[in-house]
């Protein structure tokens, strides 16, 4: 749903309001976000950037000593959004940068509490998502420049006329918008990965999710190269610690993990999980399987 925002604020008066489709839609992500390290994998504040560079990508994550840097948990927001813009696109529906929704949506769709304390951890992910800033040279083909954004251009709460609160907008960068656009660029995701609470184990499911997708023989990395695509802070012998307890626990929805040992490296290998036509059906509009014996 659109209607045209009359507005003194900038950018936003030059852009249509778009409105979602409310929280029981499908999870979508873009790839971009799931092959890459964008977000900080640490609960605990975040100051130091990213400096990542691998052949012909580079990237760039800084961060304000006052908010931190955005968290793998504050791009749930950006699921959303991407979720949100697939939804209406494939509806064939005006989709807009410019994005209202309630907080009670973000948080049912991402599977938050949606009491205050969880409207307060939603202000406080779109301030790092705000002051999170980007500098990548991904989808700059033919160029040595590169793309400097932020997650979210800015954000406000929404009042009536009376001062009550309507919810929030928010504008999205180009390049964001730009890659949710791309079939492409997008893939849907189990809504079971909003469970899943480390990090590392967020992280871990969409760079899996990204690489694996439904191919039959899997996909496999080094260990040590999954340390570099990640960008965490822990060394790599900490890293491939938290890699074993996770295939231990066999945590990852979708996919099955293993470890195995090749000329003195340790390699990950993870396959898709066979799943009935009927459950991918339900997960693909966000319902949960059906239980057995029901």
């Amino acid at each position: 749903m659109m209607r045209s925002l009359r507005t003194s604020d900038g950018e936003a008066g030059q852009l249509d309001l778009f409105f979602g489709a409310g929280s029981d839609i499908a999870a979508r992500d873009a790839q971009d976000l799931m092959a890459w390290p964008f977000f900080s994998l640490a609960k605990s504040k975040r100051v130091k950037p990213i400096d990542f560079r691998m052949g012909e990508v580079a990237i760039l994550v800084e961060a304000t000593a006052e908010h931190g840097m955005a968290t793998i948990w504050d791009a749930d927001v950006l699921i959303w959004v991407a979720s949100q813009i697939v939804e209406a696109r494939d509806a064939g529906k005006a989709t807009s940068r410019l994005i209202a929704a309630t907080p009670h949506e973000i948080l049912t769709f991402t599977r938050r509490g949606t009491g205050k304390a969880g409207y307060e951890r939603l202000k406080a992910a779109l301030d790092r998502l705000q002051s999170t800033s980007i500098a990548t040279s991904i989808r700059q083909a033919g160029t040595r420049r590169r793309r400097r954004f932020s997650w979210i251009n800015e954000w406000r709460e929404r009042l009536d006329d009376k001062g009550r609160a309507l919810g929030i907008e928010m504008i999205v960068p180009d390049w964001l918008y730009e890659g949710v656009l791309d079939r492409a660029l997008v893939l849907t995701i189990d809504p079971a990965y909003f469970a899943l609470t480390g990090g590392l184990e967020r992280w871990l499911y969409r760079i899996v999710r990204k690489h694996g997708g439904k191919q039959k023989g899997g996909w496999s990395f080094d260990i040590s190269h999954l340390h570099v695509k990640s960008g965490a802070l822990s060394p790599l012998k900490r890293f491939a610690f938290e890699v074993r307890a996770i295939v231990r626990r066999q945590s990852l929805p979708g996919y099955s993990l293993a470890l195995e040992h090749q000329f003195g490296r340790e390699r990950l290998l993870f396959v898709a999980t066979p799943v009935d036509p009927f459950t991918a059906a339900r997960r693909r509009i966000g319902l949960p399987p059906v239980e057995k014996g029901v």
